[in-house]
């Protein structure tokens, strides 16, 4: 299938999925948490599709692979707000499994993305 555009990208589809989800997720948090924890988790979750999105717009591979280690850091981000707010029982465990285990999928998917343009540009 070719890329046409960076909503053909599968890393930023399950990004953008991974965002809806703790969107849905944080809707049960504690409401004096809306500042705090849940404004985090959306705002990391976010990034990871956006900066996606802005480094494939960036037409320049130097750049792409500049914003997908952005996203990268995001995801981290987001990971270590999903493990705090499974510890803080914000999320159960399995919700938060199955988060985790998407955002071990798409690390991998950057870290290949990242490897294959960074070999183009060698």
């Amino acid at each position: 299938m070719p890329i046409n555009s960076y909503q053909d990208l599968r890393v930023w589809q399950l990004a953008m999925d991974l965002a809806f989800d703790c969107y849905k997720v944080t809707r049960a948090f504690p409401r004096d948490e809306l500042y705090g924890m849940t404004s985090q988790i959306r705002r990391a979750a976010s990034s990871i599709a956006a900066n996606i999105a802005e480094g494939h717009g960036r037409e320049n591979t130097g750049s792409f692979i500049q914003f997908l280690r952005i996203a990268q850091g995001s995801l981290k981000e987001l990971e270590t707000y999903v493990v705090l707010a499974t510890r803080l029982e914000f999320i159960d465990a399995k919700r938060s499994a199955e988060l985790l285990g998407v955002t071990e999928e798409i690390g991998k998917m950057i870290r290949s993305m990242i490897r294959r343009l960074q070999e183009k540009t060698a």
